[in-house]
């Protein structure tokens, strides 16, 4: 089905909490605003709706100050559904609370059993293969485990490296259609895309890179308009939301969300 990497019918999004503000970060920069970060977060939700996106919004969930990143939590795939194993601990019970979400939509449900882990912020579908980058939170075993899961559906994965200090291997990269990849200087000059487009992120703005692109929109964080003018002038429609907030914890648009169009379930 072409297109199927980047034109669905339904997301999935989680309010932040309060303890959000207590959530994993690389480098303090400071606390999130809970208030702005749930501003942000409307709007979010209603630019997956304005493209045609059925939005599950969950309830936060205070015990798991990162929960409102969810996309870690699952890979949702046309045929089915693989809940994650997350590399951080605080985290593990996430992808736990996700899975009965996840069967509202999917029959067909895969876990990653360990002892490797693996976070979907370092998972990248395209039309043809299901690239996974090795990060802190994402190791070989976790890695072998998901080739293995996800094989009975005839898929490829081509296990790349994250760049060092980089959280998630989508930090850096972001899919634009079938043909084109959104990426960050550092990463694009590793050869992880040979055979695809890229299209850099401006210096200064790498943090654009972790963009989404959802039906006919690109949307991309708030502040990066070098970036956001390369992509309108490579013909995309550019969606800017507010992110300042959820940046704080190493969050990024895709991370807010899991993007998919399921199986007709029964």
């Amino acid at each position: 089905m072409s297109g199927r990497s980047f034109r669905f019918t339904h997301a999935i999004t989680r309010r932040p909490a309060a303890s959000a503000t207590g959530g994993l970060r690389a480098v303090d920069s400071g606390a999130p605003d809970v208030a702005q970060m749930l501003a942000h977060h409307a709007d979010y939700v209603a630019a997956l709706r304005a493209e045609g996106a059925e939005v599950t919004e969950l309830a936060p969930l205070a015990a798991y100050p990162d929960a409102q990143f969810v996309e870690d939590t699952a890979l949702c795939l046309p045929e089915g559904a693989v809940v994650m194993r997350p590399g951080a601990a605080t985290r593990l019970g996430e992808a736990a609370e996700m899975a009965p979400t996840l069967a509202r939509f999917y029959d067909e449900i895969l876990t990653i059993r360990g002892p490797g882990t693996i976070e979907g912020g370092d998972i990248l579908t395209t039309e043809t293969e299901i690239l996974v980058g090795s990060s802190a939170r994402t190791d070989a075993a976790g890695i072998a485990e998901l080739t293995g899961l996800v094989a009975r559906w005839g898929y490829r994965v081509r296990e790349l490296a994250t760049p060092p200090g980089v959280l998630h291997f989508k930090t850096d990269c972001s899919l634009l259609d079938a043909e084109t990849i959104l990426s960050t200087p550092r990463l694009a000059a590793a050869g992880c895309f040979t055979g695809y487009r890229v299209i850099l992120t401006a210096e200064g703005e790498e943090a654009a890179a972790n963009s989404i692109r959802f039906n006919d929109a690109v949307i991309v964080p708030e502040g990066f308009p070098a970036t956001a003018e390369r992509l309108a002038k490579a013909g995309y429609k550019v969606v800017a939301i507010g992110n300042s907030e959820c940046a704080k914890l190493d969050g990024g648009m895709s991370c807010l969300s899991l993007r998919f169009s399921p199986p007709r379930k029964g």
